[in-house]
């Protein structure tokens, strides 16, 4: 079929080229809208005679008949787009296309009336239409029908089909229902027979499912109870409690159940009944239990409340992260109106006090005088420009060339605001000269002075006596106008510049913080790195819920030779709840030298333990790190390490009672062990000389009586750590000195037991006590003889060597009593090992390094600096220090490497290598600052003369400042290239650490402490790589010139000929840590180990 489709070509009408459509030329007629059933009404104008197009789809139309819907229009209104062409049953067709058209278009020609036509055409075409329209519905009604009915029977069949599945689910469920009854029977007869009063069902119970619970109540505690309910929870009581109430059910007897729901993560239900009340059935004392079979085993359910327990603390902790956001946002709002409160206070407290003075000034002003000055015009206002006439000749200055004025406003409030030079006026009576002066908005009030010249050259000034010149502006703002503005100006300055400082300040801090994290970070590297040779693990930061790899050395160790060597390994310090691990044979490494073992880490676990054997069995050799055994921390865990109480029992504490460096050792030992979360306590007599400007929240705390006195006790806090102060009512410390009594023996040990009995009296349970050199050392026997069966007798003793050369007796009695015994540094350990009063005890004897106290020694906050600075501006900041030192002392203004030495002048720090040091470092063209004192006056007199000399000789580049100076200190560990320590003997030695801690490169002798911190940058490589370290100075080992002369020549060398490198080297030794991070660490395994 062909359908066509007229194109009228007086419409600009452009077709697309479609391939299924084919146009064709037609001549003839065509209504301009489709035919209807009120075309006869049609006007003949509209009908149009010219060219169309035949538009012939290709497409068969006629397959499917189609709906025709008639749009209303308005009367003659024109069609849009394309019209149909009739089909072949309604259109003109060949009607029109012969003989109808012909005669149509000739009587048209001949003016025939052509309505008659028209009218039976249109008649003819509207009951085709209807017929199509009335066929048209009866199709859609019989397909409508045909739908209805197959949704009807698509109905019937999934009906028919539901009725099937309820019918057998109703099967099964009474043939299970019948089944369950007969098994439920049978379980009640063979309890009765067992004398058995509780049973469940099914009898095997699986997890995510249902369990009924059947209690003989007749055969229990409660049997004359009218309420029966059961209590319970999973897997041993610790998963999700409930409780439920039991129903008599129809069993024979007094049976009684209830029904549970098991979860998933169940392996056991454990329960109890009772009447609600008082009155329990518990199995006599066992409870009740079923076990939960095919469903997760004891070991990932621990796991998965772990982990429950991590999400937890995550939670909380964003909580209290979020909280404490919100309360210091409130903190800051409040510090904010306080300051800003105290800002305003600060401009009106200044506006008042120049208002004051102002007035005053005013009120002896006038408008001119006496034929010295005057100002033209006689009014004017801000923003005038006035001309102000002074006569030269009347003054100081009538004989200088050139005059000059000096100007400000408002008593000069701002200082000198303009300099102008005057002009000679041309008046003849008297020298008059002028200049003009411009009035600024605000001024109330114009001040001078008259001068020969600017002020930089400046000599003879007209100063009206020391006076000044003023003069009020007629015409200006209202004072109190200007006042209320002058307060809101100084308010402002104000408020600006202590935002600025807070800000300065606020990021000042947020750095601090940044660098003792990476401190504390890189130090803990250091310790898992320092026994590498031994042993060492991978990944090297352990984390829990995941596999290590344990690499152990046995060539370095006890076990040498073995041919098997095995792990024994627990968590938390051998407290975890999975216990001693099985013994675990280590396989060899792949470089040949270690072998090692993997581990899976628990997520509770907070620290790894683990010692090595040569057997499988108990009977065989042991490496357990001379009885302190290895411990890894292990990071990302859900459980911490329970705190410890410490408490230090001593006479001397930083920076309150200082007399040496055990003083420095209390303080901050104690505050780097309270940082790492320990409970840290100290006992310190109450000298009457204590420097109590520096305790805060003093106060009386009780008191007691003992040893035949009354002690009061006060409770401070010093440098963030809690002290109790024993002050005996019997004056022993009211001496006005810590040392130096010729009863200081008795004076301490009764101090010593006066401690213990204070933690006796107060019920204290600390875990260790530490207690210090002789001037303590009663504290260990005191302990073990009088107070082993109290609960005080719990605590074990730690007891710490600071200095020999005194009290060697107490010493000696304190190592025998005392559980561990530590000295200040490994090396000193060493080099008194053969003493008497150690010898004995070497197996509890260990040497601990000390560190410094990083927040004391700060190079970037320290306030005797010119400039902070870090390790990252260390070259500038060390640059602006030696400057400042340089100019302090009277020294020459020069880059040369320059030594410091800051030491007490005795035998022990190397009097005579100090000298030659100094002489040594001048033949090399450098200079030297030595800051100390002697306590020797022979030693004091012939250093003075040596400083006499020195002066004399080298004013330029040395100076020996002899007496104690803490600030130049400071500026001496930063200004200097480097600190030389040639000390003799040196437990510890703390000047070379704080020296590295301002980037001033260590010269020191190789003894002690000296020795364990000082890695020589040409002979220790390898010994600094051991401890995980870089070398970072110079040392020597004989203490004669010869050994000063190696270390001195290679230090000054290397500054002359490598300056990169030797910046460099600052900056490494900045870097490396030497606080108390490490040797804290190293302390509480220590405590740990006196616990064990």
């Amino acid at each position: 079929m062909e359908v066509a489709l007229h194109v009228q070509s007086c419409r600009n009408t452009v077709l697309n080229e479609i391939n299924p459509l084919k146009i064709k030329p037609f001549v003839g007629v065509f209504p301009t809208r489709r035919p209807n059933m009120f075309s006869q009404f049609i006007h003949k104008d509209s009908m149009v005679v010219g060219v169309s197009h035949q538009i012939i789809a290709s497409s068969d139309f006629s397959s499917r008949r189609r709906r025709k819907y008639v749009n209303a229009r308005s009367k003659h209104a024109a069609p849009k787009g394309y019209l149909p062409k009739p089909n072949n049953q309604r259109r003109m067709g060949e009607d029109l296309k012969g003989s109808k058209v012909k005669e149509y278009v000739s009587s048209n020609q001949n003016g025939i009336d052509t309505k008659f036509i028209v009218d039976q055409v249109h008649k003819a075409e509207m009951e085709k239409d209807i017929g199509a329209l009335i066929d048209d519905v009866s199709m859609e009604e019989h397909l409508w029908k045909e739908q209805v009915e197959a949704k009807i029977h698509k109905q019937e069949m999934e009906e028919k089909l539901r009725k099937q599945d309820m019918d057998e689910f109703l099967r099964k469920k009474a043939t299970k229902a019948k089944i369950r009854k007969q098994q439920v029977d049978r379980l009640v007869i063979e309890n009765v027979l067992r004398n058995e009063k509780v049973f469940s069902y099914p009898e095997v119970l699986r997890p995510d499912r249902g369990i009924e619970i059947f209690l003989n109540k007749n055969a229990s505690t409660l049997i004359n109870e009218t309420d029966v309910l059961i209590i319970g929870a999973f897997n041993d009581w610790r998963y999700k409690s409930f409780t439920e109430k039991l129903s008599k059910t129809h069993l024979t007897g007094e049976w009684w159940s209830c029904k549970i729901h098991v979860p998933k993560e169940a392996y056991k239900i454990d329960f109890v009944f009772f009447n609600g009340k008082d009155v329990y059935e518990n199995n006599d004392m066992k409870d009740f239990w079923v076990p939960v079979e095919g469903g997760m085993g004891a070991v990932e359910f621990e796991e998965l409340l772990l982990e429950e327990k991590r999400q937890d603390l995550e939670k909380l902790a964003k909580e209290e992260a979020e909280m404490e956001k919100q309360k210091e946002e409130e903190r800051e709002i409040e510090a904010e109106k306080a300051a800003s409160e105290t800002d305003r206070a600060e401009a009106r407290a200044q506006v008042n006090k120049r208002r004051e003075k102002l007035e005053q000034v005013l009120n002896k002003t006038a408008k001119s005088f006496d034929n010295l000055w005057y100002i033209e015009p006689n009014e004017f206002k801000g923003k005038d420009t006035v001309r102000l006439y002074y006569n030269k000749g009347l003054g100081p200055l009538a004989k200088v060339k050139d005059l000059w004025i000096h100007g400000g406003y408002n008593n000069w409030q701002d200082g000198l605001s303009y300099v102008t030079k005057l002009v000679k006026a041309e008046e003849n009576n008297g020298d008059w000269w002028y200049v003009d002066v411009f009035v600024p908005t605000r001024a109330l009030l114009l001040d001078w002075v008259f001068a020969d010249a600017p002020p930089q050259h400046a000599i003879v000034y007209d100063n009206d006596l020391q006076n000044d010149f003023h003069a009020i502006v007629p015409a200006s703002m209202p004072q109190d106008l200007y006042w209320e503005e002058e307060e809101r100006i100084i308010y402002k300055k104000l408020h600006d510049e202590r935002k600025l400082r807070e800000e300065e300040t606020r990021a000042k801090a947020q750095k601090t913080q940044r660098m003792k994290a990476e401190t504390k970070r890189r130090s803990m590297k250091t310790f898992l790195l320092s026994q590498k040779n031994i042993v060492y693990t991978e990944p090297l930061d352990v984390q829990a819920r995941e596999p290590v790899t344990v690499f152990y050395n046995p060539a370095n160790s006890v076990l040498n030779g073995k041919p098997e060597i095995w792990f024994r390994c627990s968590f938390n310090r051998w407290t975890h709840r999975i216990g001693l691990l099985p013994p675990q044979k280590m396989l060899p490494a792949d470089d040949g030298l270690h072998v090692k073992i993997s581990v899976k880490v628990p997520l509770d676990a907070y620290m790894m333990d683990f010692v090595f054997s040569d057997r499988e069995s108990d009977d065989g050799a042991f490496d357990n790190k001379n009885g302190m055994d290895y411990h890894i921390p292990v990071f990302g865990g859900v459980a911490k390490e329970p705190p410890m109480h410490i408490v230090h029992i001593a006479v001397e504490m930083a920076p309150i009672a200082k007399v040496g460096g055990l003083a420095d050792v209390v303080t901050s030992l104690s505050r780097a062990v309270q940082d790492l979360n320990h409970q840290v306590d100290i006992i310190l007599p109450k000298y009457d000389c204590l420097k109590l400007s520096n305790v805060k929240k003093l106060g009386f705390h009780r008191s007691y009586f003992w040893g035949g006195t009354e002690i009061k006790v006060w409770l401070g806090e010093v440098e963030g750590l809690s002290v109790y102060f024993l002050e005996p009512q019997n004056g022993l410390f009211w001496a006005g000195c810590i040392y130096g009594c010729r009863n200081d023996e008795e004076r301490f040990r009764f101090f010593s037991h006066a401690a213990l009995e204070f933690l006796l009296q107060r019920g204290s349970l600390p875990d260790v006590i530490h207690c210090h050199d002789w001037s303590s050392a009663p504290v260990a026997w005191l302990l073990k003889d009088h107070y082993m069966h109290h609960s005080l007798g719990k605590a074990s003793v730690v007891f710490t060597i600071h200095n020999l050369e005194f009290g060697a007796h107490l010493i000696g009695k304190a190592m025998a009593y005392a559980d561990k015994a530590t000295t200040v540094s490994p090396t000193y350990s060493h080099e008194v090992a053969g003493n008497p009063v150690i010898a004995p005890h070497l197996h509890k004897f260990h040497g601990i390094l000390n560190g410094i106290d990083p927040d004391i020694w700060d190079p970037y906050n320290d306030k005797f600096l010119p400039v902070s600075y870090s390790a990252d501006n260390v070259v500038e900041g060390k640059r602006a220090a030696k400057e400042a030192l340089q100019h302090k002392l009277g020294l020459k203004k020069a880059d040369l490497p320059l030594v410091g030495i800051i030491t007490r002048l005795t035998h022990q720090k190397g009097i005579h290598l100090i000298k030659h040091a100094i002489w040594r470092t001048l033949d090399r063209g450098g200079q030297v600052v030595l800051l100390g004192s002697a306590p020797d006056p022979s030693i004091q007199n012939d250093f003075v003369n040596l400083a006499s000399q020195l002066h004399s000789l080298h004013n330029e580049r040395a100076r020996l400042c002899l007496t104690f100076d803490e600030p130049l200190s400071h500026l001496i560990y930063a200004g200097a290239d480097f600190i030389l320590v040639p000390s003799i003997f040196e437990p510890c030695g703390l000047t070379q650490l704080t020296a590295m801690r301002y980037g001033s490169v260590p010269i020191v002798r190789k003894t002690g402490g000296l020795y364990d911190t000082v890695f020589d940058v040409d002979d220790d490589k390898d010994r600094a790589q051991s401890q995980g370290l870089k070398p970072n100075g110079f040392s020597f080992e004989v203490a004669d010139i010869a050994g000063v002369d190696y270390a001195i020549n290679r230090a000054i060398s290397g500054w002359y000929d490598g300056r990169d490198w030797f910046n460099s080297l600052c900056k490494l030794v900045m870097e490396q840590d030497w606080s108390w991070n490490r040797p804290a660490l190293d302390y509480l395994e220590l405590y740990h180990a006196t616990r064990k």
